[in-house]
């Protein structure tokens, strides 16, 4: 399947990481006695025969600790088994600088960043004084973005861009200052990887906003976006929901549990 002779992307997602959480940390407004669900953390890529993408970067081992997560493995061994060396990686989106989608940018070393140039300032100005509002975002991760920056290594994106034909970059509002989803078309049509922009299925379909939050009516506009974006509702791919795990098959037996295509 084509659209102007585009080449369509496959799409997987990588789980490094989970953590229980209370219904009451996943929805604005939810009872706190409501029952215990997970929370998953991925990476994605997107790759066709002339591209590679890799979406967001995950955290480490260390991270994983300090912030009470379980840590399953390293990013980079779901890389391997979909026979992605990372010194091939040239080119990675950073949806937004929180510490789950931007540590481990040290293992990448030929690799070019795109990142929203709002999400930049904000990391690196005045609203970091404020400890809450820095909370979600780790120093050693900021700096070495501005390590990159001074070597030359990050793209900015002001608002959308396509990179290439077939993937384009959708800065959304709400969740952080600088959040980009990726629009990428597949054999099925426009697949979104949401990142942050819905964190569950539950919050774009049912409109139930996440509550870390910076703005909530640009987090509830950014999930009329995503159906906008996307072919279909089912091409709609939330940042951390474990049913994505159970809705998609694992390319082969050895990849079980650990990536699933999307695409």
């Amino acid at each position: 399947m084509f659209e102007n002779n585009i080449e369509p992307f496959s799409v997987y997602a990588i789980k490094y990481a989970t953590v229980q959480r209370n219904a009451s940390d996943n929805f604005i407004g939810s009872d706190p006695h409501d029952s215990a669900t997970s929370m998953d953390y991925y990476v994605w890529v997107a790759r066709s025969k002339e591209h590679l993408f890799l979406i967001d970067t995950g955290f480490d081992a260390q991270r994983a600790i300090s912030r009470r997560r379980i840590f399953l493995r390293c990013p980079t061994e779901g890389l391997s088994l979909l026979g992605i060396d990372r010194s091939d990686v040239e080119s990675i989106i950073i949806t937004h600088m929180h510490y789950d989608h931007a540590g481990n940018l040290s293992l990448f070393k030929n690799a070019r960043f795109f990142i929203q140039d709002s999400e930049v300032a904000y990391v690196t100005g005045r609203s970091m004084r404020h400890s809450f509002l820095r909370q979600a975002y780790e120093l050693e991760d900021v700096l070495d973005v501005v390590r990159y920056v001074h070597t030359d290594r990050v793209n900015f994106i002001d608002g959308n861009a396509e990179l290439v034909p077939g993937l384009r970059l959708h800065h959304i509002g709400g969740h952080c200052a600088g959040l980009q989803i990726v629009q990428v078309w597949t054999k099925q049509g426009w697949m979104v990887l949401a990142s942050d922009a819905s964190h569950y299925y539950e919050n774009f379909e049912s409109k139930r906003p996440f509550p870390i939050v910076l703005n909530v009516h640009d987090m509830l506009e950014g999930h009329a976006k995503l159906n906008e974006l996307a072919s279909s509702p089912s091409l709609i791919i939330p940042g951390h929901d474990p049913r994505v795990m159970e809705r998609y098959n694992a390319p082969s037996e050895e990849m079980e549990g650990i990536v699933v295509q999307l695409a």
